[in-house]
């Protein structure tokens, strides 16, 4: 159900030291680090991600994502998501900035979190 999540920091920096220290001794590492986004997990796949918030206090967003069985299913929740009232944020696409074959639709929920459904076997386009 959860393929991911994600929290925002103040400090990416003093978050990122802690985060190293405290999931390295559970066994994880950082996966992927994009600059404002550090991802964490084990065996290539970051399932728990922090990223730098420049916004104001003390209101920030979480991220979640839920993994989707098919690019179809993540067009319909987009679809479903928007048709409740929900804000998009992105429309859903391939997102190869993260890997190959990642699709994606990201979406406000009604507390204003960023709420996505993720395909990792999305084909390219073209």
């Amino acid at each position: 159900m959860i393929d991911h999540f994600g929290i925002n920091c103040s400090d990416l920096e003093a978050s990122a030291r802690f985060y190293d220290a405290v999931l390295g001794v559970l066994g994880y590492s950082r996966q992927m680090d994009v600059g404002v986004a550090i991802g964490y997990g084990s065996e290539g796949h970051p399932e728990f991600w922090i990223s730098s918030w420049s916004g104001e206090e003390p209101n920030r967003e979480m991220h979640c994502a839920f993994s989707a069985e098919s690019v179809d299913a993540v067009r319909a929740f987009h679809e479903a998501a928007v048709g409740a009232g929900a804000e998009s944020l992105h429309e859903p696409r391939l997102w190869p900035e993260y890997h190959p074959g990642y699709f994606g639709a990201f979406v406000r929920d009604p507390d204003g979190n960023n709420v996505e459904a993720v395909c990792h076997r999305g084909v390219p386009q073209g």
